[in-house]
Parts: C-alpha cells; structure tokens; sequence
C-alpha cells in the first residue's frame, strides 16, 4: 500500500506540474480515504482535451498504445513494479465532477459516488463498514465538542430555566413552529426527539400532551433540559446517548413521531443506517419529521449585508470542520480554545433517497423562504415529513 501511494503521489506531482486535470478513481480513490480494498492496477482519469499531452508526458513508461473507443481513450504505465492505467472520457469537464474531492492534496472521487449504482457495487460492503466506523469515531469526537461548557452557553441564551420556561408556558406552540401543523393533536401522543439538544421544543410537546423522550449525546444539554422540564412542570425522559448506542430498555416499543431539527443531520456521514433506524422507531402509520436547514444556504450561498456570493459547492461531499453552534453565546476567549465539530451536508437529492430507501414514504417536503428584506427568494430551511 505504501508503494503504491508512493507512485499516486509521484504521477500526481507529474500531472499538476503539466497542469493537467485528473481525478484519482476506483480501488485507488478508496484506499486514499481509507478504505481497506485490494488494488491490481492504479486508475487515473484526465482532462480528454490533454489526453495526448498526458501521454507524451508518460510515453518512456508506457508498455501500451493508446486504445480507443467511442467515449474513452487509455493506456497504461508501468511505475515501480506499479501498474497505471490512464484514461479520459470525451467531452467531459473533469473539474465539474461533483464528487471530486481533495485527500492529502491529491485529487480523486469520493467514495460516496461508490454508493450509488452497479458500477462499483463489489466494495459498498467496504465501504458501508468504513463508514460505520468512521461514524463511531466521529461521534465520540463531536460528542466531545458537545460538552464543552455548553450549559453556560445555554444560560447566556436563554436566561435561567425558570425564565425560559414561563416563556414556553404561554405558547407552546409556537416553539414548535414551523412543524407543529403537521403533529396535529400531540395529546397522549409518543414522541422521540432525535438530538434534542435543550429540551426547550420537547418542554413545549410535554406541555401540550405528548409523552416525550429525548435523545442526545451531551450532559451538558441534559442538564438544563431537567432543569427547565422541572421549571415547567412536566415530564421528560433524556437519554444521553449518540442515537445508534440509546438502550433499547429505555425506550418506548414505538413511537407516533420521530422528530429532528435544525442543525442535527450533518453529525451523520451516512445517512441510510439513520433513516432505517427511525423507521424502526415509528409505529404503523408513524411520521417522521424533519426540520432541518436548507443546503442552500448552508452549502453553496454566503451572506454578507445585502450583498450574496456563490462561494461553496452544494455537491460536495467532504467533511468539514465547524465551529460548535452554541459558542457565539461565549466570550471569544472561551471561543478560541473550544474545539470544532466534524459536519457533512447534505443535498436535498441525497436525503431524499435515503429516505426513500429506508422503505419510509415521503409525503411533504415543504421549502421555507428566508424572511429577511435582503434574503427574499433564498430558501432558508425545510420540513420533511415521511411515513411509516
């Protein structure tokens, strides 16, 4: 393995001092982002309008002509006992590649293009597990992030439970806003609130009837959340724990909603394993409902006065490293020393079909616009509601 990245690095530096585009591909691109897979040959795909440059620039390797077809052209090289195979695919711009990412700066395809599709189905196993631990580890790092003091935070946002919790007393509802149409009466009903963080829209459910239980990986969040539940009057039950490890003893058997909202599903590099999960969550006839921001505005658009910037790339499936929510409610000496969570975000495209493929029906997905003079038009947030 060592070897051969050895020569992904030393044909890449080639490629880019040509300045020609190429994107790392297949059982190589894997490997590069960790997943354990075997690798007879090393492919790499260029620009199709440098392809013949490409080969002059590795013609004293190459041990093969260049073969042709309709849509592709390739040959392959010979580098350190290491064979390389170098292709194009005609008229395709190979920088648009939505799923091209960088990896210890080298260039090459995600493994969630891998996912999707017959093309590559031999490895998904591979990946499926790599994802599951990547998932693991991921968590126990933003769990970390979670815990840092938060509560503090909490009360510099709020106030003390007490005050927050004479605020939910006179409308419930509208912490609930702008879901609560699609709960209907929540009077006997179960609800599971996945990442429940404070308590605060689980307090407003409990106030209107439902019997809810909260799931969540940080004590902090815990704790003024049975803080303000007391300072209300009702009953919750917390849980804290990441959502795939939550006891199944203290659960109920089923549950009327599942709900999540705003800023909980990029914690999630793989969302099928969650979707199926809440499914198996959800009574017959169950919903679950999603409030979660738009990756418009999270992925692709920035904001700065009234002025708007394509800056990001809605496609791109890399992880990124964020600030934790809750720190704009710290001084910015606490700011500096708290450390960052691990986000992927998500297209609309790709939880859709992880939805569907959960064997889950949806039957809203509602866009909300922003509601600032200056963000008319931009979609701000959504709401998803499927059923069971």
């Amino acid at each position: 393995m060592k070897q051969q990245e050895q020569v992904i690095q030393t044909v890449a530096a080639r490629l880019e001092e040509a300045t020609i585009p190429y994107t790392i591909i297949e059982e190589a691109a894997l490997m590069l982002q960790g997943v354990p897979v075997p690798i007879e040959k090393i492919r790499i795909l260029v620009q199709w309008d440098v392809f013949s440059t490409c080969y002059q620039l590795f013609e004293k390797e190459a041990i093969s002509t260049v073969e042709k077809t309709a849509t592709t052209a390739s040959f392959e090289l010979l580098i350190q006992q290491s064979s390389i195979i170098i292709s194009c695919l005609f008229n395709t711009t190979i920088k648009t590649d939505p799923y091209r990412i960088t990896v210890d700066g080298l260039w090459c395809r995600s493994l969630y293009s891998y996912l999707y599709g017959n093309d590559f189905i031999k490895y998904q196993d591979n990946i499926v597990g790599f994802l599951h631990n990547k998932q693991q580890s991921l968590t126990i790092h933003n769990e970390q992030a979670w815990n840092q003091n938060n509560y503090q935070a909490l009360i510099t946002r709020y106030g003390e439970p007490l005050v927050i919790a004479e605020k939910i007393k006179l409308n419930p509802e509208w912490r609930l806003y702008p879901f609560f149409k699609y709960m209907k009466d929540l009077k006997g009903k179960k609800v599971l609130h996945l990442l429940g963080s404070n308590g605060v829209k689980a307090t407003a459910m409990a106030l209107l009837g439902a019997k809810v239980t909260v799931v969540d990986f940080s004590q902090e969040n815990a704790r003024f959340a049975s803080e303000l539940a007391e300072a209300v009057g009702v009953d919750l039950n917390y849980i804290v724990s990441d959502v795939f490890s939550v006891p199944v003893e203290e659960l109920e058997e089923s549950y009327d909603y599942v709900l999540m909202e705003l800023g909980v599903l990029h914690y999630f590099i793989t969302l099928e394993p969650l979707m199926k999960r809440i499914k198996n969550f959800l009574s017959p006839g169950g919903k679950y409902i999603l409030h979660e921001f738009h990756p418009i505005s999270t992925k692709l658009i920035t904001s700065s006065g009234k002025k708007h910037k394509v800056m990001g790339n809605y496609f791109s499936p890399e992880l990124m490293y964020q600030t934790v929510a809750f720190s704009k409610h710290m001084s910015e000496g606490l700011q500096e020393e708290l450390m960052q969570t691990v986000q992927r975000k998500w297209t609309i495209g790709e939880l859709i079909t992880s939805v569907a493929s959960s064997g889950l029906t949806v039957k809203v997905l509602e866009e909300e616009p922003n509601h600032k003079l200056h963000d008319i038009g931009l979609p701000k947030t959504y709401t998803l509601v499927a059923q069971k």
